[in-house]
């Protein structure tokens, strides 16, 4: 798009907001305030890097398709993300999987890990300016076949995973020192059973057991914040997840951790952007995995979609933006995985846009008054408000392409790079 042509719409687009009370400028500078952590698994399908050609192999989720390009070494990874990175606006941070570390071409087992072996990644981050998060990889080994890692009642397994943990957390740390922003490390564990448990209780009181010992050992939040991730269900845990929403929130409130809400892990009829305002008055901050559930399968490329509309509202209402860790969760094989990028930071970065634009003092005062007819009227008004305008401007502004433009650069990537591997 030409540069003559977004200034024009973005300068239409300004006094129209103005209309509402509401100051683009400053919409664009709090923008800069949204940093969102990129996902590494969306690159190469959840395969990792513990030996090469591994693929995701059971704990509940599964990666589909089979679209060329896939990255096969960390190198290709790289240049995968520094390609996605430089088609978006905006803050990024990158959010890696215990399993994307550089083992020299040795097997080193999930409870040898240590920092040294993503020492690679931190350098890489801190070339870029920017921060890393962490997760423990709980799943693809054959200690978690039978479908049981922390709550296991093979003492074997559970200190093997609690071991892992540990080590997880510590490296987290160490990134989060050297980089100067606090890694912030999230524990799922695919725990569960795909038919009625008779003694969930036991499962339960083991799995808090794990993390009350990998808890054991503290870190200065200034380098680690620790979340922990429920699910409804996965593939072969249809029945029952050890680690629910109930567990996972009662845990988080009473040992003052972050709680990861994945809006792919809930029941159909449940809005993560309604509990988000009731967390926050129990937690000091949240983590979000940021997805697009379709029926029952919550990896698909995140949409600009009512539900991640709501999630965006009522964090910026809740002027909360400070105490919400924004990251994103999808990994879809049957498309180009750096479009797959583009379009769902794209989507989230035009959520919180969408939320800032809200002229919030004036419908809190409709909501207050008992206006309800104007705060609907003013609600739907703002559907139609040129906010596609604010982005591209944006895009514009931050040197990156605007509009559909991406989309040939991603296509160039796509003929040049990937489909040569």
């Amino acid at each position: 798009m030409k540069k003559a042509f977004i200034e024009k719409s973005y300068q239409l687009a300004k006094e129209q907001y103005a209309a509402f009370d509401v100051d683009t400028d400053n919409v664009l500078k709090q923008l800069d305030k949204v940093i969102i952590s990129l996902h590494c698994w969306q690159t190469d399908d959840v395969g990792g890097f513990e030996k090469a050609g591994a693929v995701l192999g059971g704990g509940g989720i599964q990666a589909t398709g089979n679209f060329p390009g896939k990255a096969k070494t960390i190198e290709q990874m790289r240049a995968d993300l520094d390609k996605a990175m430089s088609l978006l606006p905006g803050k990024l941070r990158l959010n890696l999987h215990a399993i994307y570390g550089e083992f020299g071409g040795k097997l080193v087992d999930r409870d040898k890990i240590e920092p040294k072996h993503f020492q690679g990644w931190i350098d890489w981050a801190k070339e870029r300016s920017m921060g890393l998060d962490f997760n423990c990889t709980c799943f693809s080994h054959p200690y978690a076949d039978d479908g049981f890692t922390l709550s296991s009642k093979n003492t074997k397994i559970r200190k093997f995973w609690v071991e892992h943990t540990k080590r997880c957390r510590e490296i987290g740390a160490e990134m989060g020192k050297q980089l100067g922003t606090p890694t912030v490390h999230n524990i799922w564990v695919p725990d569960g059973s795909k038919d009625t448990p008779v003694d969930r209780y036991t499962l339960r009181k083991l799995l808090k057991k794990s993390l009350d010992e990998i808890f054991a050992v503290e870190y200065s939040k200034k380098y680690l914040k620790d979340s922990i991730e429920s699910k409804l269900f996965g593939i072969g845990s249809e029945s029952m997840v050890v680690g629910s929403y109930d567990f996972y929130l009662g845990y988080a409130i009473q040992n003052n951790k972050l709680i990861t809400l994945d809006n792919g892990h809930y029941h159909p009829t449940e809005q993560v952007g309604d509990k988000i305002s009731s967390i926050l008055l129990y937690v000091d901050e949240i983590l979000l995995h940021l997805t697009r559930g379709v029926r029952w399968d919550s990896d698909h490329v995140l949409t600009l979609n009512d539900e991640l509309m709501l999630i965006a509202q009522e964090i910026i209402r809740a002027n909360a933006l400070k105490r919400v860790n924004v990251g994103l969760d999808f990994f879809d094989a049957s498309l180009n995985r750096i479009g797959a990028y583009v379009i769902g930071t794209r989507s989230a970065q035009m959520a919180f846009m969408y939320a800032m634009l809200e002229p919030f003092n004036t419908l809190v005062k409709f909501e207050n008054e008992g206006n309800n007819f104007e705060r609907l009227a003013f609600l739907e008004l703002l559907k139609s408000m040129p906010f596609g305008a604010v982005y591209d401007y944006y895009c514009m502004i931050n040197d990156v392409p605007t509009g559909q433009d991406y989309v040939n650069e991603i296509m160039k990537y796509e003929k040049n790079v990937l489909s040569k591997r």
